[in-house]
């Protein structure tokens, strides 16, 4: 019976491909994280906005960690891999070789990373033929998304496209590298392709916007045979792949995840029983996980903090206290409060955080970031409150976004926060206060890896389904419940967010009536 192979220690591999490392965990059948490894991968920025990997280097490190977190193991108890990576476009010829993504013809380089935007243009005709298929993506696609990085290819890298034999989002590269299998994940292929569960692909987009060729040989270079996130790949791991990683051969492998999914996987499924949370008598639908990893956080903070004149003074400083620099800031912000809660600090200083563009809820790619209410000060107490400008805009950000999906149908009671800034409690209780809602974070704090994990547990049949495997390996460590004595203060800095990208667009509507 499922379920019934747990009374032994049996073990899991989640592997995570950020976008400037990849990190694997060995994991139990509780979800504990017993072994943890991380090795960095190179990023390419040949020019402004291209954004490009290699394969190469990526399943190296993967190999890399791998090794390391299930050295000295007994790998018969190993029962399963499971991948999540960012949502980068993987390019390889019919025998599976990296083709250049760069007009250097560098073949190493043969990965679009997910926040490349090299592909406006194309992203912009895509979203003029208001085809159907935009409605499953919010009525216009991203610049983020793979078609237009597709189209960009075909119509500027005519060898490399003639060339081509697979287009891999970056989770099944890696499902096929460790398989031999070119099966694509529903994940990645809903979310960044346009296919749906129900229709599959739709023939007429592709045609319309320029790229029917992927039409005529049956969707063989992206994808026709899809399997749900969890679902076993082919055989297992081949040999050669099993000795590159250091498992056995023959385990099971799951069908991958886009990283932010696996980050909701290994949380959002807890068994929320006696932590008195709105949603514990409510469908999973009332939860909703926020990953805050690279793109929705460490960018806009990190560009803001590092940036800052008062950054080398930041720096030493939270050196010699022997804390990171984010730990300083909040302990900082305490210091210059005053009688005030630290929240109210900004209240006229206002940030909206899209410095590299919005991709939800607004879509639009033009945006771009601003601060309003700076002064002549360059000292540590102007960097502190930028950053705690910053965090709040994030937050509210979010807030943009649920109202969106509440808009929309979705009615959301309970937040779950994860990844790299769910360890900073001053991020944590400004998403719970401008929220309005409390905020769950995971007792494992490498839920992204434990999310990856589960795939692998679901692979090995040892859990009867994917939901069980949440339940029983995703663990609630606390929760942060929102200050409602501060909602009228956060609402009105949330009229004024909204502002600050209604003025953003009446400027730009200025400027090009030039």
């Amino acid at each position: 019976m499922p379920g019934e192979k747990q009374t032994a220690v049996t073990y899991y591999v989640g592997v995570d491909v950020g976008s400037a490392s990849v990190r694997a965990a060995l994991v139990d059948g509780f979800g504990t994280v017993v072994a943890h490894a991380e090795k960095p991968i190179q990023v390419w920025e040949p020019q402004p906005d291209h954004y490009e990997q290699s394969s190469a280097d990526i399943w190296a490190a993967c190999c890399s960690v791998t090794k390391e977190v299930v050295h000295g193991v007994d790998a018969s108890r190993i029962r399963g891999l499971g991948f999540d990576a960012t949502c980068s476009l993987v390019v390889v010829d019919e025998q599976f070789q990296p083709l250049a993504v760069n007009s250097e013809g560098q073949n190493h380089r043969n990965v679009i990373m997910w926040m490349d935007h090299r592909a406006v243009s194309q992203v912009q005709r895509i979203n003029a033929t208001q085809h159907r298929v935009l409605n499953y993506v919010g009525g216009a696609m991203s610049v983020e998304m793979q078609p237009p990085k597709l189209l960009w290819i075909k119509e500027n890298l005519p060898e490399s496209w003639e060339k081509v034999g697979y287009f891999f989002d970056l989770p099944d590269f890696l499902s096929w590298k460790a398989t031999g299998v070119t099966a694509r994940s529903l994940c990645t292929v809903v979310c960044k392709w346009t296919y749906t569960s129900d229709r599959g692909w739709d023939d007429s987009f592709w045609n319309m916007i320029g790229l029917e060729d992927l039409v005529m040989d049956k969707y063989e270079k992206i994808g026709n045979h899809v399997l749900s996130p969890g679902e076993a790949v082919g055989k297992g791991l081949t040999p050669e792949a099993a000795e590159d990683l250091g498992l056995p051969k023959g385990i099971a492998v799951a069908a991958s995840l886009i990283d932010a999914h696996a980050g909701g996987l290994g949380v959002i499924g807890a068994d929320v029983k006696g932590h008195n949370l709105p949603c514990e008598n409510q469908p999973i639908t009332s939860r909703v996980a926020m990953i805050c990893g690279t793109s929705s956080c460490h960018m806009g903070i990190d560009h803001v903090v590092r940036g800052h004149v008062a950054f080398p003074e930041l720096e030493a400083k939270a050196a010699a206290s022997a804390h990171s620099i984010y730990t300083y800031l909040n302990s900082h912000l305490d210091l210059i409060k005053k009688s005030l809660p630290v929240g109210f600090l900004t209240v006229d200083l206002h940030v909206w955080p899209d410095f590299h563009g919005n991709r939800s809820p607004l879509t639009d790619l033009t945006l771009k970031g601003m601060v309003v209410g700076l002064t002549l000060s360059r000292g540590l107490d102007e960097l502190a409150l930028i950053y705690l400008a910053t965090i709040q805009a994030i937050a509210l950000g979010t807030r943009h976004i649920l109202e969106a999906m509440q808009a929309a149908g979705h009615e959301i009671s309970t937040l779950f926060l994860c990844g790299g800034l769910s360890k900073n409690p001053l991020f944590v209780q400004m998403h719970a206060d401008i929220t309005g809602k409390p905020v769950v974070l995971s007792k494992e704090v490498e839920s992204v890896l434990v999310g990856a994990a589960i795939l692998g547990a679901c692979a090995s049949g040892d859990f009867a389904s994917i939901q069980e495997a949440m339940a029983k390996m995703g663990k609630i460590g606390r929760v942060v419940q929102p200050n409602h004595e501060h909602k009228r203060f956060y609402d009105k800095k949330y009229e004024v967010f909204l502002k600050l990208v209604e003025h953003q667009r009446e400027y730009r509507s200025i400027m090009n009536s030039l």
